[in-house]
């Protein structure tokens, strides 16, 4: 089985391009997600986020507004949160894989924002890296519910930079240049990946 790596940095289209990777019928676990139900009621993040910084504990769930807030900035309160949460997204990213390879699937994505800082890329044959021009970035974030100016740069702060995700890419997909050409790429990557007799990067 193929394990394609998704990332690229906030606003640069990454999502979209999940989304047409789906269409191409190409299962994605995404990690954000993953987040998102360890954070909702009932999920087995709660306790220990909520120990951790109870001032993001609301009503049996934990607040992602209010815990951004709370580690944006502070290097310490974000390494003490993505080490109780990365070995859980983790563990839900291995039984992704584990189904996926059971039922036989060709190829699976991983959608990883911070791939190349967690240092995940070696767990994929071959790294796809979203990008925009800066100015398109900078646009689509800044629309988001909650998104100002100084949130977006410190969020930028926390990853590498555009260039070098570009430049540590096994593919790049644009996606500055509207859906079908975004569509189309895809459809490049997976042409390629899927021909018979393609290496990716475990394999070299």
């Amino acid at each position: 089985m193929i394990v394609l790596g998704l990332t690229g940095s906030i606003g640069m289209g990454k999502s979209t391009t999940a989304a047409l990777l789906r269409e191409a019928g190409i299962p994605v676990h995404d990690a954000d997600a993953a987040v998102a139900r360890l954070y909702a009621e009932g999920g087995e993040g709660i306790a220990p986020v909520g120990r951790a910084f109870p001032q993001a504990l609301i009503n049996g769930a934990i607040d992602r507004e209010r815990l951004s807030g709370l580690v944006l900035g502070n290097p310490d309160a974000l390494k003490r949160l993505e080490a109780i949460v990365h070995p859980m997204v983790k563990q839900d990213r291995a039984r992704f894989l584990a189904e996926a390879r059971a039922g036989g699937t060709a190829a699976v994505v991983l959608e990883i924002q911070l791939l190349f800082e967690v240092g995940a890329e070696e767990e994929v044959d071959a790294v796809i890296v979203v990008t925009a021009p800066s100015t398109v970035q900078r646009e689509r974030t800044l629309l988001r519910p909650g998104m100002n100016p100084e949130k977006f740069e410190r969020i930028l702060a926390r990853q590498i930079p555009d260039t070098e995700k570009r430049l540590r890419a096994d593919f790049v997909i644009d996606t500055g240049h509207g859906l079908e050409s975004a569509r189309e790429q895809v459809q490049a990557v997976l042409t390629k990946v899927l021909a018979p007799g393609w290496r990716g990067r475990r394999l070299l």
